[in-house]
């Protein structure tokens, strides 16, 4: 994720896609809708940053179902920031829902859990971090 994307509680800050094979994906998206990429270091492979083709800027991800996104689904996913994601964690299971990941760091840009609403919908929650 970026600095520069909004991290405004309610907003959807960011969207990835977690595949087996994020190479060929990568490719299809970029024959698909023009996006290029930027290699984005994991430990032992690169995961991609997906780029709108004349700004350069960052407009999603695409990441090798390894590691740390071993577990998650092969959909895309869209991350949602909220204020306080244990708060917004427990809502969700008191409101009918699931917790299928997490929470878990995400190093210096936050936290997130990845959960899954009563109709069966799956999404990201996304704390950012806090200045200093």
């Amino acid at each position: 994720m970026s600095e520069t994307l909004n991290n405004e509680p309610g907003t959807i800050t960011w969207v990835d896609l977690t595949v087996e094979d994020a190479a060929s994906i990568r490719d299809f998206y970029s024959g698909v809708v023009g996006w290029g990429f930027t290699p984005v270091r994991m430990s032992g492979y690169d995961d991609f940053a997906m780029t709108a083709r004349t700004s350069g800027m960052a407009v999603s991800g695409i990441c090798f179902a390894r590691g740390v996104n071993a577990d998650l689904p092969p959909q895309w996913l869209i991350y949602i920031t909220v204020e306080d994601l244990e708060k917004s964690a427990a809502r969700c299971i008191e409101l009918g829902g699931k917790i299928l990941v997490g929470p878990r760091s995400m190093g210096a840009q936050g936290r997130y859990c990845v959960i899954q609403d009563p109709a069966g919908a799956v999404a990201a929650l996304f704390a950012p971090a806090k200045p200093g």
